[in-house]
């Protein structure tokens, strides 16, 4: 029997709208009949037939599609084994070229000239009188701001997506979104469409330098509502000099960083008709703005932000102030729900968000910076719901002020981009087990919309060096094709002309390195090719490398610019610029002072140069760039022997040793073969002397066991996983932690943050994913689940044994289905077991222990075998550097 299980369109399931002109189709299927495969599939759009010839990114080329029209589509999937089977699915096309109607409307009265602070919100309505002699057929609401805005029909919201349209560099990119209000609108003929607008990451204050009207002077917004009669006329209503606006409205503030004021005795009526502080609401004829920006407006291709799951408090103490002190027992991005029960008139409620307390309970907020991450709700009479729309923070605790903890019911919302979690790992360690789940919990709080680097303080920002380590570990856990996708065409806009990539993507205010065009930072700048290249393992589509392939030649091209600009010989392709031009070995915990991480740079910037290199080769060789490919492999060759030549003594020792400066060429392949066993050992001599404990900042440590375990030393990184001493993964599980810190000693034995004067601005973060990408060995080392070619067309399964484990497993949902691996180790009896899962349309290689392998199809797989006590973690066979980077 044969199964389609998952049937996409521009990668999502249902409820796509979509302005591309050759949308991309893909499936899974699944058989019982082991070894089946796929042996022909034809996907039907309306008339046009297409042979889908892979199972991932299938292209509809056929006439060009029609806008604002629904498609559906059906899929026929024939096995080797003969069995058959079909989907259904359909899309809609938006806007495609047609232009607006529409015109950008603002509150023309409004002069926004405060800093450091978000504009006021505005609000647009318009009565829509449709033609009561008609029946409405299908209503869409296509509809976009200059700041975040948020819809309702006779006071009903239309969507639970958060922060429309999305944050976008938005001089050239800028989503909209399709809403179908048919319900509403069939319903009822004469209705008032209300649109609250805030500054958002347009015009409202961001980063931390609290600069605002970055893209436009004040608010504005651009909606067309297209409805359609059953009698087969359309009526267009557009934003134009007809609505209104003011600004008078229930949301009396609305800031990312400082929180959301609401008072509800100034909602608005179902009409929109309702009193302000007693008075009139002042509507007002909305002007025309004459937008300073020219984007593309695109149908919106976000992983949207939504709810997720609901937490209800584990704790409620009462401090002496009154303060109710509630812990959620998870730190996360959202908000939270306040249920009321009998409030009164004009009482008013404050919430206070922090990520740890103090010593007497209270909340620490010194760590938001100036960020005030602050609700204030003032009440109506009775019981009533207060969620906020227009902010979000990174919490675990919150005080609450202003109601007893009797007549209040607390619930904290998680809020991250509509990412299907497609990867699973759990071990015979609980504590592994607890450090997954705060992988996971720090990828979900930093996927909002954009990578962030924290979800809590005044920053939150697109910091390229995060996403561009931890990306493996995301594509892993998460189908991140929408949300990279998304990003990535922002990493493409924003690009110097010089070749530069900014520090963070959208640059939204935040200067350096963008104003410097030929700018290139070490690893952080990197996203631009490791970003994609993951997200090609991952799922095979060869579109994201074409699309980012030119970026990555500028970028290369700029990285060795720099090292080219000073020394002869092999100090040409040392990148050697002064040191506060780069991160370095950003936060290693080895040396207390950022400007120690910094001046560092020399060596992560020359194995970063080798390492975009190569894989831009890679890149060019699937691209079918034989000339690039044969360039850029020759440009890494001659860039790994400048390392060697000029920071090691030349038999596998470095001249200034330290754990970043071994981890990288180790992983990277760069020493030659007769140099790697004894620069092994020397790293394996620092991290003893260390006892184990990481030494190595954002750029070595997603790679630091990597290095250790494929160059025969897994016995080391096994120690270094399992340590519970600071600095370490699973200190902070001892301590208690729910995410990923961003600095290894955010919290000394005592509880207490002994965070001193490094230069960082008490820089510290308990919700910072980077860290986090030591995933990556948990799914390929332990549960030992890796592909050996993109989208697990081909994968292997080799688990490591150590480090006093009993069982591992690992599951992926790969394009072609659910991968997995599972084994267990009975340490009396020496007996292993391994079980292995491979999708149809694809192959493993299964490794055992023992070295015995195996090629096998598509099925189920099971091996059993007794280890002999020299098979342990201190004798697994070294693994080639080049075959496990592919």
């Amino acid at each position: 029997m044969a199964e389609i299980t998952r049937f996409t369109v521009e990668n999502v399931e249902s409820g796509c709208v979509t302005d591309e002109e050759h949308p991309c189709f893909a499936f899974v299927v699944t058989s019982e009949v082991e070894g089946d495969a796929v042996a022909s599939a034809t996907i039907s759009i309306n008339d046009q037939i297409i042979d889908a010839t892979e199972q991932i990114a299938v292209r509809y080329m056929g006439p060009a599609l029609e806008p604002f029209t629904s498609y559906a589509a059906e899929l026929l999937v024939t096995l080797t084994s003969g069995a058959t089977a079909t989907a259904q699915t359909s899309f809609e096309t938006g806007r495609l070229s047609t232009p607006w109607q529409a015109q950008w409307i603002t509150d023309g009265d409004y002069k926004f000239t405060e800093k450091k602070v978000s504009p006021r919100p505005m609000v647009f309505r318009r009565v829509l009188n449709l033609d009561a002699a008609k029946a409405v057929k299908s209503a869409r609401l296509y509809a976009t701001a200059l700041g975040m805005y948020d819809v309702t029909i006779n006071g009903d919201k239309i969507s639970d997506y958060y922060f429309a349209p999305g944050f976008t560099s938005y001089k050239t990119n800028l989503q909209y979104q399709a809403y179908d209000v048919t319900e509403q609108l069939a319903a009822s003929h004469n209705s008032t469409l209300v649109a609250t607008v805030t500054g958002g990451w347009a015009v409202g204050s961001f980063v931390f330098t609290r600069v605002n009207r970055v893209t436009a002077p004040r608010q504005a917004f651009l909606a067309e509502l297209r409805v359609q009669y059953t009698d087969g006329t359309t009526e267009i209503i557009a934003t134009d000099s007809n609505w209104q606006v003011t600004l008078d409205s229930p949301v009396k503030t609305a800031d990312l960083y400082d929180g959301e004021v609401f008072d509800a005795r100034d909602t608005f009526t179902a009409d929109a008709v309702s009193t302000i502080s007693g008075k009139s609401v002042a509507w007002r004829t909305a002007a025309l703005e004459n937008v300073r920006i020219h984007p593309t407006i695109t149908a919106d291709y976000s992983a949207r932000v939504k709810v997720h799951e609901v937490f209800t408090p584990v704790s409620c103490n009462r401090l002496s102030s009154g303060e109710l002190i509630y812990d959620f027992g998870q730190n996360f991005a959202g908000v939270v729900r306040l249920h009321l029960k009998n409030a009164h008139n004009g009482q008013t409620i404050m919430v206070k968000h922090a990520e740890i307390i103090n010593n007497d309970g209270s909340l620490n907020t010194t760590f938001l910076r100036t960020a005030q991450a602050t609700l204030v709700y003032t009440a109506t009479e009775g019981g009533q719901t207060y969620q906020p729309q227009f902010t979000y923070m990174g919490f675990r605790y919150i005080s609450v002020s202003g109601v007893s903890a009797e007549d209040v019911e607390v619930e904290g919302v998680a809020l991250y981009s509509d990412m299907k979690q497609i990867g699973h790992f759990s071990s015979s360690n609980p504590q592994i087990n607890r450090l997954q789940k705060n992988i996971e919990w720090g990828s979900k709080s930093n996927l909002m919309d954009i990578p962030t680097d924290c979800p809590q303080r005044d920053e939150r920002m697109g910091w390229t060096g995060d996403i561009a380590v931890f990306s493996p570990t995301a594509c892993f856990n998460f189908d991140m094709s929408r949300f990279l996708n998304k990003w990535l065409k922002d990493v493409k806009a924003e690009q110097t002309h010089g070749g530069g990539i900014p520090n963070t993507v959208p640059v939204q205010g935040y200067g350096f390195p963008a104003t410097m065009p030929k700018m290139a930072i070490d690893w952080w700048g990197d996203a631009c090719v490791l970003v994609p290249w993951a997200e090609y393992q991952a799922r095979g589509d060869k579109q994201i490398l074409r699309d980012m392939y030119d970026t990555m030649k500028k970028y290369v091209k700029a990285c060795l610019f720099w090292a080219h600009l000073w020394g002869t010989g092999d100090k040409r392709y040392i990148w050697d610029t002064p040191s506060v031009l780069h991160f370095g070995d950003w936060v290693a915990p080895d040396v207390p002072q950022m400007s120690q991480w910094q001046s560092r740079s020399k060596w992560t910037a020359t194995a970063s140069l080798n390492n975009t290199s190569r894989t831009l080769a890679r890149i060019a060789e699937i691209l079918g760039e034989t000339e690039d490919a044969k360039k850029y492999n020759q440009l890494a060759d001659r860039v790994a022997q400048a390392y060697i030549n000029v920071f090691t003594d030349g038999r596998g020792k470095l001249k200034n040793e330290f754990q970043t400066a071994y981890v990288l060429p180790l992983y990277l392949g760069m020493f030659p073969e007769n140099q790697r066993a004894a620069a092994t050992e020397n790293f394996v001599r620092l991290v003893e002397k260390n006892d184990y404990k990481i030494g190595t900042g954002f750029p070595g440590t997603p790679y630091i066991l990597f290095a250790l375990a494929d160059n025969g030393r897994a016995d080391v990184a096994y120690k270094m996983l399992l340590n519970d001493a600071c600095p370490s993964w699973l200190y902070e599980v001892k301590q208690g932690a729910t995410t990923i810190w961003e600095r290894w000693d955010g919290l000394d034995e005592n509880g207490e943050c002994p965070i001193g004067d490094d230069g960082t601005d008490i820089m510290i973060s308990y919700n910072h994913y980077a860290s986090g990408a030591v995933g990556a060995f948990l799914y390929k080392r332990v549960a030992g689940l890796e592909q050996t070619s993109a989208g697990y067309k081909t994968f292997r399964v080799a688990p490591i044994i150590g480090g006093g484990l009993t069982s591992a497993e690992t599951n992926v949902q790969t394009p072609y289905g659910v991968a997995a691996s599972s084994w267990t180790f009975d340490e009396e009896t020496k007996q292993f077991a391994l079980t292995v899962t491979v999708p149809v349309g694809t192959s493993a290689e299964v490794i055992l222990p023992n070295g015995e392998k195996y090629t096998v199809q598509s099925g189920t797989h099971t091996y059993t075998t007794t280890l002999h006590p020299e098979i342990t973690s201190e004798n697994n066979e070294t693994r080639a550097n080049e075959e496990v980077r592919a």
